[in-house]
């Protein structure tokens, strides 16, 4: 199945992100917010490993109480979600984070071949996120395109993922205060 992403509502989008002067689409705190849940997400992960390590059940304890607020903060960017798209976006958090912490040991072991190719990986799938949860990708009106096409009148060769890299790219600076 391929996605369409309507490149009006892009237009649209990055348009209003642009002409907003009272900061209220302030998607800096949001993408602070999605790195937030990126590190629950690991924090969950660490509680449940440390309790079959340990034998110690009371880190399952704590990991619903780190699951608890991953889902209170969550909600605050995956606003009604449709189908599986709550656990579609949380899944793609926490493998965009892996893959990010994969590619980090590479780079630092200066295998940046391999850590180039695993940070690109984990860039695309954080934009599939915002590509999703700022629905910006239209599911109304999938239809099958060419692996490279957005849309039927799409002629640029690059795939979806790096279509919406750009688009993340272009409206969250994260260095906005």
């Amino acid at each position: 199945m391929e996605n369409n992403l309507d490149d009006k509502k892009i237009e649209e989008f990055i348009k209003k992100v642009q002409e907003d002067k009272d900061n209220q689409l302030d998607l800096s705190s949001d993408e602070d917010l999605s790195i937030a849940i990126m590190n629950l997400i690991s924090i969950e992960e660490h509680f449940f490993f440390t309790a079959n390590k340990t034998g110690k059940p009371e880190y399952f304890d704590l990991l619903q109480e780190a699951r608890k607020m991953r889902g209170e903060l969550l909600k605050r960017i995956v606003k009604d979600p449709e189908g599986e798209i709550w656990c579609i976006s949380k899944h793609l958090l926490a493998a965009s984070m892996r893959l990010m912490e994969v590619g980090t040991k590479a780079h630092a072991r200066n295998n940046k071949k391999d850590a180039e190719d695993l940070f690109k990986k984990s860039y695309q799938l954080y934009s599939l996120f915002w590509g999703l949860n700022l629905k910006l990708i239209d599911m109304g009106e999938v239809k099958k395109l060419e692996d490279h096409q957005i849309t039927k009148t799409d002629t640029d060769k690059k795939g979806i993922l790096a279509k919406l890299g750009k688009v993340v790219q272009s409206v969250i600076d994260c260095c906005k205060e």
